[in-house]
């Protein structure tokens, strides 16, 4: 496993057929983080897979890749292709899923396993995690978390009431949620990687505003670029699913420079939220 996260992932949701080549090239480019979950209705996990064995074939090691999945419960998975026993126990269906996924992905341990969604109960939620945690435990998992959370009350049990601890929130980044101000703060509080996802798509308020078009001119640099930077200079993990090439390249490129205070502050102000 790597020593740590790397600063930025790849997405691998709802690439299709184009799964593999996408992944392939992302780690051909320089990405070694790797994002996708055991859910064929979004994700191609196998193809997720077999881009890395085909990355593996021209000189990676596992041990330089960070690759984190997800097990979806089943009111998020399409009824024909659940990749678990619908009519199992809610252990089981977590550990078929985790063997669905070191099958797909090739791999005898996966450095993340998050659960997609926080189940219909705080009850339920803390008995899948029950199961993560036995997953830990056994080897197979290096690091668990959750995905789609925004109740800061729920997050708060998990980081202090569970014996394994999460590793990860990963959450969508928009203003409905006012940027997660609030589960950002337990993160930091608790040594947890807040990733956020749909980053781009649902900020292009940001992106457009002159005063952050203003710093990335000063920097010669893109506004998708600044917004990934500064995110970053706060802790957070920006996932990027992007099948441009180019696009990959100018993503991993924005550990390259920084981002004065006052700059950050900027663009925080621009969010509404701090």
């Amino acid at each position: 496993m790597p020593e740590a996260m790397p600063p930025l992932l790849y997405g691998t949701a709802w690439k299709k057929e184009r799964t593999s080549a996408l992944v392939e090239q992302a780690l051909g480019v320089g990405f070694r983080g790797i994002d996708t979950a055991c859910q064929p209705k979004h994700y191609d996990e196998a193809g997720v897979g077999a881009g890395i064995a085909e990355g593996l074939a021209r000189g990676l090691t596992r041990d330089s890749l960070y690759l984190q999945t997800k097990f979806t419960p089943l009111s998020g998975q399409d009824p024909e292709r659940v990749p678990y026993t619908p009519q199992a126990n809610l252990a089981t269906q977590i550990r078929q899923s985790c063997e669905r996924s070191l099958e797909n992905l090739r791999t005898n341990y996966l450095d993340g396993l998050l659960l997609h969604s926080p189940l219909p109960t705080t009850a339920q939620t803390l008995e899948a995690w029950s199961v993560l945690e036995e997953l830990v435990k056994s080897g197979g998992v290096r690091s668990i978390g959750i995905s789609n959370c925004y109740e800061p009350k729920l997050f708060r049990t998990l980081c202090e009431k569970t014996a394994v601890k999460p590793r990860v929130l990963q959450n969508r980044f928009y203003a409905k949620t006012g940027y997660d101000v609030e589960l950002r703060a337990l993160c930091r509080t608790h040594g947890v990687h807040y990733q956020s996802f749909w980053t781009l798509t649902a900020n292009p308020h940001v992106l457009e505003h002159p005063r952050l078009r203003a710093i990335a001119a000063r920097h010669g640099k893109t506004p998708e670029q600044v917004f990934f930077r500064c995110l970053m200079h706060e802790g957070i993990v920006p996932l990027t699913g992007t099948t441009s090439r180019e696009h990959m390249q100018q993503d991993l490129d924005v550990v390259e420079f920084e981002l004065e205070p006052h700059e950050v502050r900027v663009v925080f102000g621009l969010l509404g939220s701090g």
